[in-house]
């Protein structure tokens, strides 16, 4: 039996301040219509330069510690040659994709782990996610 390809696009408010957005409920609502019990491999990407995901547990303050470090590692200054400054480097250090497996339908995450849409735009635009699931 060949395997299936599902996809969709989803959009996001960001505002105006660096945010992380978490996208785990709309990735298992997105597996509940596309698996069907199946296993595959869920592949998560944002076509935006100053966006990543990441794997992270939230709610008890490391999502805030990741934004502090981003802060740390890329401050926003002068230093940086584009008007966007330091979000432009962000993607190499939070990949703008993930692929994660799907176990009979399930994403396969550890029990504190959430995927999360990492955004330091400050511009207040709107993010889009794809999410697709091959199986």
């Amino acid at each position: 039996m060949a395997g299936t390809f599902t996809t969709r696009a989803i959009t996001l408010t960001t505002g105006s301040t660096e945010t992380m957005h978490d996208l785990t409920n709309a990735c298992t609502a997105f597996l509940r219509e596309a698996a069907h019990g199946r296993n595959g491999l869920l592949n998560v990407f944002t076509p935006h330069a100053t966006s990543g995901l990441a794997i992270i547990e939230t709610g008890a303050g490391s999502d805030d510690d990741l934004l502090a470090a981003l802060r740390d590692i890329l401050p926003a200054d002068a230093r940086w040659r584009d008007r966007h400054g330091s979000g432009l480097v962000l993607p190499a250090l939070v990949p703008p994709h993930a692929t994660l497996p799907v176990v009979d339908g399930e994403l396969e995450l550890g029990a504190a782990q959430s995927v999360v849409l990492v955004n330091t735009s400050r511009d207040g635009s709107e993010c889009h996610v794809r999410l697709s699931f091959l199986g």
